[in-house]
């Protein structure tokens, strides 16, 4: 039997290389290759065999780069080279599954000067360069010895690499980090479909947006399918390549919870597997991941408490910002325990080494040690489908393993030996121990006793003396090192010194000097165990912090709870019914079950019931906003081409806009999100009520029809864009008439073909002629919107709403009898050339002709006030008040065809309710209660105490950074955010988050 040694460590990396030299049947070999099998015993470890199973103090022997046998107990074997790994642990090799080692990287474009609309490759490939569904990773991928070794060095044996370029990345590979060839490493040649929403090198005009990123990655799903269903007249590689990766499970790089169900929501639809990189705020809706089947693989990168030492600077952090830096560190127990896969990854950290610090914070904040390696082997094996392969140590699963002097979760444990493939990957001797307990010392005719105990890998041994208080230790000072020891006290004015040797197990001997520098021999034997004498305070259990909770949505205003639907009864208001009714004073409004459920005097109270007494008080419909911006991620106008039909708001809703929040403290339920100006057909529209705390999905209107935005104007021909050199049709009025009149051509034929390829972008067009979604259309002048009224006619559809119209005056006749509506600004005029006729009586005399009008905003703040917006119509036109209300209650609610749930005041109609401090028209009036669906999301009183929370919570966690910076711990300058508000015009490059 071969013993471990140093001098045979040196030459392991070569043994263990030659030793598979007869697989490689199809290289040839350099020299004499050494055909021995590779074959170790690893003895007295305790050997953790997968994450469930207690440490096993045994043995692990391997051969030929597999596990062969793992046992407790003591086992020999004359053909192995025996490695005493001294009571260490050995665990499954540990797996990134977020890498880019062994691959170079393309970098981001950026932002082209000149307008690009076709991919500039060369070759038979798809017409949109963030379609790089050709790369293959196992071919590109090239072993680096030095990036390895940082891996390696931190317990990693195995990785998934790709390229990070683009929304379709071609294939990952799965690797070994042994100092092996690639053809030698690679476990899974196509491991995954990598993805993304982020453009990557492509310099191509579109997507320019996070909704254009989703609708180009679904266009290209379709069409990669419809290639592979027929024959199709057109060579597309890319379209090829995307089908050969159709049965792998999609790694979906990712920014966040928001973005993890969007990507999950597109695999979904093409019933693809999902695996997302995270982003480290998952715990904000762990609900929603769950129900969606999300597993996440988590970086460990936690954020530094920031520098709040200036209290000014500090007072501009996010409230979002304080309470991620606390709650980010429980995020990985918080997915666990709802039983969410989660994995791993260094990527992130700014120095891979703090991976363990930090995931022994996870543990702090509730992670379990099995979960903990779990999510370093198994789960990542598990979720590529190798985890009969890898992941575990098992007989036939890849010998990758990590030898510990101590368990995982002790913070000082320390990483000593590396295998990977069966080959010594990593290498630092462990410290020379000798084993804690009770020694004899004898030194001629004298007797000692000396006591041993190990503090992390710092040992202490100490002397036992006798004085009148009895027995106590004094330390020594002493080396032991590659077997040989050295002991040193003092004893009165003098010195023992002594040298020796082992001699046997837990035993030494050897010579010295005693004080007087005569030479004494001396032997020494261990002779009893250390009894339970353990520090208190490393002993002691720490206690999972205590952390703020999760709020709902995580921003200023949010609850720790949702709130749901009650039954109140509101008594002795004044009623703006919007119906028959008119304007009643001193009646009650029951609402239960989300409902309007009664009208009336003298109303009694069900049980269970809240009453209101409303004396004094209005009680109208809420404010609907049918042109708002707000609540929209990743950019509002996808500017890339001509028309964008195809991509939908729907898609890129948030939840955690504090807009929603301002806006129903203003009186406003609900809201068209719409996409903006920059081209002659937008896309589609999102209809949402204001649900706050609810998700995006949970915030849409259950049922609603389809709209879209299409736009006339400067923004559309490109007349307003400054010096940005353009090259994308039209660039005059008369070309917007003719983008209409071919897309509906286009369309129409599209509709009567059933063969026809799906295309999104004409779905949403074809609907239009169908009467099954409908247009709300940026105008302004009268030449344009009567050119678009007959565009429709010509197609047999009615344009369902012009808003801003602000010459909607010239043509309101014609607009009546074309069966459109109108949405205009109360009072705007001047700021561009095109609205250089309008005027503050538009609104006015659109609705005495008849046609139905509404006030809107297009502005986050403006939709705080658009009661005062209303009354200006009432002060410019001389509108009735109740006419007046109408254009920001019933008028909208019509227009965007909801009038028959919503507003006005009837029963069996949704219970969207304001009741207003004073007459709602008023300067002076403020919404007490706002009612979504009979849900209270804001209340005036609950808002005073939301203030002084948000300053009290905010406060807490600035102490707390303060504490930290105290304990010289390091800090982060502090993030001052301002927050995105998008108007028709805005345009940007999303490049990802």
């Amino acid at each position: 039997m071969i013993r471990f040694s140093k001098w045979l460590l040196l030459m392991l990396l070569t043994w263990t290389q030659w030793s598979v030299s007869l697989a490689q049947t199809t290289f040839p070999s350099n020299g004499a290759p050494d055909h021995r099998k590779g074959r170790y015993l690893f003895t007295n470890a305790h050997i953790v065999t997968r994450f469930d199973a207690a440490p096993v103090k045994g043995y692990l022997l391997i051969e030929e780069g597999k596990v062969i046998a793992t046992g407790a107990g003591e086992k020999s074997d004359p053909s192995a080279i025996v490695v005493d790994v001294q009571g260490g642990y050995i665990y499954p090799g540990f797996i990134d599954l977020y890498s880019t080692y062994g691959i170079e990287q393309n970098k981001p474009a950026g932002f082209a000067e000149t307008p690009q609309l076709l991919t500039n490759r060369t070759g038979a490939y798809a017409w949109n360069d963030g379609l790089k569904t050709d790369f293959r990773a196992h071919e590109a991928f090239q072993p680096n010895a030095k990036d390895a070794a940082d891996y390696l060095s931190n317990g990693f044996t195995t990785v998934l690499t790709r390229r990070t370029d683009g929304y379709s990345r071609g294939s990952g590979v799965l690797v070994s980090l042994a100092d092996k060839p690639a053809h030698e490493v690679i476990f899974k040649k196509a491991a995954t479909h990598e993805m993304s929403f982020s453009k990557g090198s492509s310099t191509q005009s579109y997507p320019s947006s996070l909704m254009g990123a989703i609708a180009l990655i679904r266009q290209a799903w379709y069409d990669a399918r419809w290639y592979a269903s027929q024959k199709p007249q057109e060579l597309n590689i890319s379209l090829e390549k995307w089908n050969e990766l159709e049965k792998l499970p999609v790694f979906f790089e990712s920014s966040g919870w928001q973005n993890h169900l969007r990507a999950q929501k597109i695999c979904a639809e093409f019933g693809a597997t999902i695996i997302v990189k995270g982003g480290g705020d998952e715990y904000r809706r762990v609900d929603a991941l769950k129900a969606a089947n999300i597993p996440v693989v988590l970086p460990l990168n936690f954020p530094k408490a920031f520098d709040v030492e200036d209290a000014l600077v500090a007072e501009n952090i996010a409230l979002t910002d304080l309470k991620h830096w606390e709650l980010a560190p429980a995020n990985p127990a918080m997915l666990s325990a709802k039983g969410v896969p989660i994995a791993f990854t260094l990527s992130g950290l700014k120095e891979k080494k703090d991976w363990h610090s930090m995931l022994l914070k996870a543990m702090e904040y509730g992670l379990s040690e099995q979960e903990a390696i779990k999510a370093l082997t198994y789960t990542p094996a598990q979720l590529l489908g190798m985890d009969q392969q890898l992941g575990a140590l098992k007989p036939g699963y890849v010998a990758s393993f990590v030898v510990m002097d101590k368990p995982f979760a002790e913070s000082s444990s320390t990483i000593y030996q590396v295998w990977a493939q069966g080959t010594s990957a990593f290498y630092q001797p462990f410290p020379s121990l000798m084993t804690d307990g009770i020694y004899e010392l004898k030194m001629n005719a004298e007797t000692l006793k000396l006591k041993v105990s190990t503090e992390a890998v710092e040992q202490k041994i100490e002397l036992a003396t006798t004085d009148t208080s009895g027995e106590k230790w004094i330390k020594t000072t002493s080396a032991l090192k590659e077997g040989f020891l050295s002991i040193e006290w003092l004893k009165g004015n003098g010195y023992y010194r002594l040298s020796g040797w082992k001699n046997g197990t837990d035993a030494f001997k050897g010579k010295g000097r005693d004080p007087k520098g005569d030479w004494v021999n001396w032997t020494m034997n261990r002779t009893d165990t250390l009894a339970a004498t353990a520090n208190k305070e490393e002993e002691k259990k720490k206690e999972k912090p205590t952390v703020g909770a999760v709020i709902y949505p995580f921003t200023a205003y949010g609850s720790e709870t949702i709130p749901q639907a009650t039954t109140v009864l509101f008594k002795n208001a004044t009623v703006w019914t919007n119906e028959k009714e008119g304007i009643v004073a001193g009646m009650d409004v029951l609402i239960s079950n989300g409902k309007i459920a009664a009208l009336g005097k003298n109303l009694s109270a069900p049980s269970g019931a809240i009453t209101i007494d409303a004396t004094g008080k209005h009680l109208t419909n809420g404010i609907i906003d049918e042109h708002s911006h707000i609540a929209i991620s990743g950019g509002v106008n996808e500017a890339g081409k001509t028309s964008s039909a195809e991509v939908r708001i729907g898609d890129v809703v948030r939840d955690d806009d504090v807009n929603i929040y301002r806006q129903l403290a203003g009186g406003v339920i609900g809201a068209q999100l719409l996409h903006g100006s920059a081209n002659a057909i937008g896309g589609q529209s999102a209809l949402i009520k204001f649900r706050w705390g609810k998700t995006p999905e949970e915030m849409k209107l259950e049922g609603a029809d389809g709209f879209i935005k299409f736009a006339l104007g400067e923004n559309v021909k490109q007349s307003n864009w400054g010096d940005h050199q353009t090259v994308r049709f039209p660039q005059t009025r008369m070309g917007v008439e003719q983008v209409y009149v071919d897309h509906f051509s286009r369309a129409r034929a599209y509709g009567a073909d059933p063969t026809a390829r799906k295309n999104l972008e004409l779905d949403a067009l074809y609907e239009i002629l169908n009467k099954k979604r409908f247009i709300t259309c940026h105008s302004y002048v009268q030449s344009e919107i009567n050119m678009l009224m007959k565009v429709a006619e010509q197609f047999n559809f009615r344009i369902n709403t012009f808003t801003h119209i602000l010459e909607g005056y010239k043509v309101a006749d014609i607009m009546k009898k074309h069966g459109c509506g109108a949405s205009s600004f109360a009072d705007w005029w001047a700021y561009k050339y095109e609205v250089a006729e309008a005027i503050p009586y538009n609104a006015s005399l659109m609705n005495e002709v008849g046609v139905v009008t509404a006030i809107n905003s297009d502005d986050a703040e403006m939709a705080r006030r658009l009661n005062q917006e209303a009354a200006k119509v009432v002060k410019y036109g001389g509108t009735s008040e109740e006419e007046a209300w109408k254009m920001v209650t019933l008028n909208p609610a019509t227009l965007l065809h909801m009038d028959h749930r919503t507003g006005s005041i009837k029963v069996g109609k949704d219970a969207d309710i304001v009741l207003w401090s004073d007459h709602p028209l008023s300067i002076y009036a403020k919404p007490v209660q706002t009612y979504v669906d009979g849900v209270k999301y804001f209340d005036i009183e609950t808002d005073a105490v939301l203030r002084k929370w948000i300053a009290a919570e905010k406060a807490r966690l600035i102490n707390l950074m303060l504490a930290e910076k105290r304990k010289d711990n390091l800090t982060q300058p502090v993030i001052i955010r301002k927050e995105k508000e998008y108007h028709c015009e805005d345009i940007e490059q999303y490049f990802g988050e």
